[in-house]
């Protein structure tokens, strides 16, 4: 009788063995990844928050100012003139360049090979964004080589100094950056539309339905997902620009094209004010968690999950 009431006993063991190893396994591929976070994100984030209480040249002693470094941001007109410089690219880079990229993909999924044209958009994505920024400057050039001036006075227009007036310059960074960032877009749009059932579309045609009808009430609706997608990660881009509008346009002799992220740079690499420039990265963390949190409140209203 004593042997029969100790037989559950080896089944229970067996299955702390088997969750034991199953959670060695666990941590052995979670391990690197939760290490890569710590070293690379949490660590930097939490230095990056104590540098912003401080004032510190990166040579000297720190000084504890508190929250001395944001209200000085906050109330400086060079990066106030970033912050809206940024917005300013980011409401014309977002609608244009999703729109483009909808009616384009729109376009590609019902025509015979399309795979040459999904390569020939995709093209600048695989480029480098220095080669793509120096491309363009001989492009918009405002001289003799300025391709795209060249162009338009003969057709007797005057074209603008693209890359040196403050009224245009955003303007030119809009026009690269949507050319750029555009074969991304389609691929992601193509694959969201190859997710809308053809019986939907072929119905909605029996029916009687044109195709604008039909784009407006089906593929629109069903692509909102997407389209959320690709809204949120086009404008935290456009949130994190640098590189290409830094050698695209000097933002040092042309006040137009100061973005925040550039304005980062200045404060911690050229004026050694690292608790500036540290309150300054995180103003535009907040302002881009803020931005997501209010396209994720407002997602509810317009992106249809069910099919």
């Amino acid at each position: 009788m004593a042997a029969i009431a100790k037989a559950p006993a080896r089944p229970a063991r067996a299955g702390r063995w088997v969750r034991t190893r199953d959670g060695w396994w666990a941590g052995l591929f979670l391990g690197p990844q939760v290490a890569f976070l710590l070293v690379f994100l949490v660590l930097p984030l939490g230095y990056a928050v104590y540098l912003s209480l401080v004032q510190w040249d990166g040579f000297g002693p720190k000084t504890f100012v508190g929250l001395g470094n944001f209200t000085a941001q906050l109330t400086d007109a060079d990066f106030l003139r970033a912050v809206w410089n940024t917005t300013k690219l980011a409401l014309i880079t977002v609608p244009v360049g999703l729109a483009l990229a909808v009616l384009i993909a729109a376009g590609l999924a019902g025509i015979k090979g399309s795979n040459f044209y999904r390569v020939l958009y995709f093209m600048p994505v695989v480029t480098s964004s220095v080669a793509v920024a120096l491309i363009w400057q001989v492009i918009l050039a405002d001289d003799d080589n300025g391709v795209l001036n060249s162009t338009l006075r003969r057709f007797g227009l005057d074209g603008p100094d693209w890359l040196g007036d403050p009224g245009w310059v955003i303007v030119a960074i809009a026009i690269v950056t949507v050319w750029s960032s555009l074969g991304l877009n389609v691929v992601i749009f193509l694959a969201g539309l190859q997710t809308i059932p053809p019986q939907i579309v072929e119905a909605a045609r029996i029916d009687g339905a044109s195709s604008a009808r039909i784009f407006r009430s089906i593929t629109l609706p069903m692509l909102s997902p997407t389209i959320f997608f690709s809204t949120v990660v086009a404008v935290i881009s456009s949130f994190q620009a640098f590189d290409q509008i830094y050698v695209l346009v000097n933002p040092a002799h042309n006040e137009g094209a100061r973005t925040i992220v550039y304005q980062v740079y200045k404060l911690g690499f050229k004026d050694f004010q690292f608790g500036m420039s540290s309150a300054a990265a995180l103003i535009l963390l907040v302002l881009t968690l803020l931005v997501t949190l209010v396209q994720f409140a407002a997602q509810k209203r317009f992106v249809h999950y069910d099919s």
